[in-house]
């Protein structure tokens, strides 16, 4: 069989699972960090809890407790970072060598798949990976920068430039936590992606899943009623 040959395997069903779940990562994301006023995500609500972060960081003395934070924020960040960089790794082996998912597909659906459509539904789970792995790591980065900017920030509250640098701080902070946010939704659609290698079907199933989920726990979840003071 001919390259064209082996893409003309996947089948239109393919390409409108693959459609789906892009879309969807792309879409939610946009909505989560672009809601309507009157129905804000998680993520936006947290983003204004952490400008306030930053104000009140002005007049605390010591603040051993800011850095503390900071710092275990960064070690999240490094942590999924090495998690995905793993499962890349993982991923890029089992797509060099397809051996183990062509004898389980030809026992349980008795049918011989080419190698080369392994590797394009591998490959799509590797995107999703690689992008979480950038996200993750650009927000450490981020992080960082926020770190520096904190400790430029003068010990006196009356000090012209208190405010303005804490402010400075605070959307480094709020970038460097949407890139976090962005990682882990990469890695939630990467699961779904990986439903790819039983069938179209199973990955709109699984995308519609995750995208439920994701969807779930921004703007229908427990925390976001605490946030809005409607749980008290």
């Amino acid at each position: 069989m001919t390259p064209i040959d082996h893409f003309a395997a996947l089948g239109a069903l393919d390409l409108v699972a693959l459609a789906l779940i892009v879309g969807l990562w792309l879409i939610l994301g946009w909505v989560i960090e672009h809601p309507t006023a009157r129905r804000p995500s998680v993520t936006v609500l947290v983003a204004q809890r952490r400008r306030d972060w930053m104000k009140v960081f002005v007049t605390r003395d010591p603040r051993i407790f800011d850095s503390q934070i900071l710092s275990s924020l960064r070690q999240g960040t490094s942590f999924f970072a090495s998690t995905s960089i793993f499962a890349i790794g993982g991923v890029l082996a089992l797509m060099g060598n397809t051996d183990p998912l062509q004898g389980v597909a030809s026992e349980v659906m008795l049918t011989e798949t080419p190698t080369l459509i392994w590797q394009i539904k591998l490959g799509l789970v590797t995107l999703f990976l690689v992008t979480a792995f950038l996200k993750f790591v650009w927000s450490n980065r981020v992080f960082g920068y926020c770190a520096v900017l904190m400790a430029a920030v003068p010990q006196d509250p009356d000090h012209p430039d208190a405010y303005p640098l804490a402010a400075q701080a605070g959307e480094l902070n709020v970038r460097a936590a949407m890139n976090f946010n962005r990682g882990l939704r990469a890695m939630y659609f990467a699961l779904g992606a990986l439903a790819w290698l039983i069938g179209a079907w199973a990955m709109i199933v699984a995308t519609i899943i995750v995208g439920w989920t994701i969807w779930s726990r921004e703007f229908a979840s427990l925390p976001r009623r605490i946030l809005l003071g409607e749980v008290v």
